[in-house]
């Protein structure tokens, strides 16, 4: 094995890429699997779980891997492309590891699980080698961190044991470079308790964007076993469609008591989408489109759009209206795509530019109707607009292809799996039933 070092740290290793011998990216690693073995003899390593695409997380065997570096992983090109389940002798070391509250051998003082090192052998294996660990300092209900230091893997003991309460900052800490999509597929992943862990540790923003990206039925677990108070903050950071859509899931009660909870001004958008069918213009629109006066001038509607913040299909038009322009707003006077933004000077006003002749959406037309409207005119967005000319809100072409996909289509891209023959030698690493396909990703380039 080349360009190995002597020792590495796992949490670093985190979203590193992962490269076949041609120098292609493949995947970029998530988590590594090792083998716990009785008294204080360090785990083996089995391999690294690395996610390529569509969001599918695979076992790269350690034997396989060639370089280990900062910045890359380079594999022999065989992979395998079934789907990673984790067996039960197996422990990830970032998901279940990190934060972990364990006991220094000498002293039997309590310390939490900081990151964890290993280091390949003269026979080739990789091993667990070092902890580092911090002491605990409880400030209230609240674990913090006090002292970091690097003990032997045989220095510390209790990483067999179930412990509740974990915490997740290290875990979080590791994939804090993930966008939304790729955390909500780790999410997806992680066992009941440790799927907790982290909805408790993430802050409401950061959890709002990850519930929005998975499944309902995972939505609906996590927002339910918050506490009440909290969920409703974490429904007051998503967006006014993607609450509307998690709450139209819930029971009534339910429903309506996390409503109360939330900030009127966040609340009332809400209630308003859910007053609309599912399926319909009004119940597929954002009540958060970028909406401008007639006298705002393009630089100033083209600094509204430049908000990193901001859905990429909501940046790409501005909407004029007269005041007020939150939702729903003054009179409608029509569209400013982003394009013409960019073809006229700075002091120009958006009253001049702006375009009549497109007619707006009405919030009960259909799902279908909706769609073949974008598709006509070419758009990735459209206003919906009520008889009396009033904004209500904007529909985006990600909802409509969210609302026309088959139900269950983010939880089906999630658990995809790959049929195929067995791989020999993942099974010999980690001891159970040969299943899967292999391929060779250097045959996809006749080399």
């Amino acid at each position: 094995m080349t360009g190995v070092p002597g020792r590495v740290f796992i949490a670093r290793l985190a979203g590193v890429a992962v490269f076949d011998p041609a120098g292609d990216q493949v995947g970029r690693v998530r988590d590594v699997v090792v083998a716990l073995r009785l008294g204080a003899r360090p785990p083996r390593v089995l391999g690294l779980v690395v996610e390529v695409a569509p969001r599918r997380p695979v076992f790269l065997p350690i034997t396989r891997v060639t370089v280990v570096e900062a910045d890359a992983i380079v594999f022999d090109g065989r992979l395998n492309v079934r789907r990673f389940q984790k067996r039960e002798a197996e422990t990830l070391v970032i998901a279940e590891m990190l934060d972990r509250t364990v006991r220094l051998v000498e002293g039997d003082e309590p310390v939490v699980v900081v990151d964890v090192a290993m280091e390949p052998t003269r026979t080739r294996d990789w091993l667990l080698s070092k902890v580092a660990v911090s002491r605990a300092v409880r400030g209230g209900r609240l674990r913090r961190r006090g002292e970091t230091f690097v003990v032997d893997w045989d220095a510390v003991h209790g990483f067999s044991a179930v412990e509740y309460g974990q915490g997740a900052a290290g875990l979080i800490a590791a994939f804090e470079r993930m966008k939304p999509a790729d955390l909500a597929g780790v999410v997806h992943e992680l066992p009941e308790k440790r799927r907790d862990e982290v909805a408790r540790a993430l802050d409401d923003e950061r959890l709002a964007d990850v519930l929005e990206e998975l499944p309902q039925d995972d939505q609906v677990e996590i927002l339910g076993r918050l506490e009440v108070e909290r969920a409703a903050d974490v429904l007051e950071a998503m967006d006014p469609d993607d609450a509307a859509d998690l709450l139209g899931e819930l029971p009534t009660e339910q429903r309506e008591r996390l409503l109360t909870l939330m900030e009127p001004q966040d609340a009332a958008p809400v209630r308003r989408l859910l007053t609309y069918p599912d399926y319909s213009a009004g119940g597929l629109m954002t009540t958060d489109p970028v909406v401008v006066p007639p006298d705002a001038t393009v630089a100033e509607a083209l600094a509204r759009i430049r908000n990193p913040d901001l859905n990429p299909a909501l940046a790409a038009q501005v909407y004029v209206c007269r005041p007020p322009t939150a939702t729903p707003t003054g009179r409608y006077l029509g569209t400013v795509h982003f394009q013409r933004l960019l073809r006229e000077a700075p002091p120009t006003l958006v009253s001049g530019i702006v375009d009549t002749e497109l007619d707006p959406l009405r919030p009960a037309v259909s799902l279908e109707a909706v769609a073949t409207y974008l598709a006509t005119y070419n758009l990735v967005a459209g206003a919906v607009v009520d008889e009396n000319g009033h904004l209500l809100g904007s529909v985006t072409i990600d909802d409509v292809l969210d609302h026309m996909l088959p139900v269950d289509w983010r939880e089906n891209a999630m658990e995809a799996a790959a049929e195929g023959t067995g791989d020999p030698e993942e099974e010999a690493l980690r001891g159970g039933p040969a299943a899967g396909g292999e391929r060779d990703t250097t045959d996809r380039q006749g080399r």
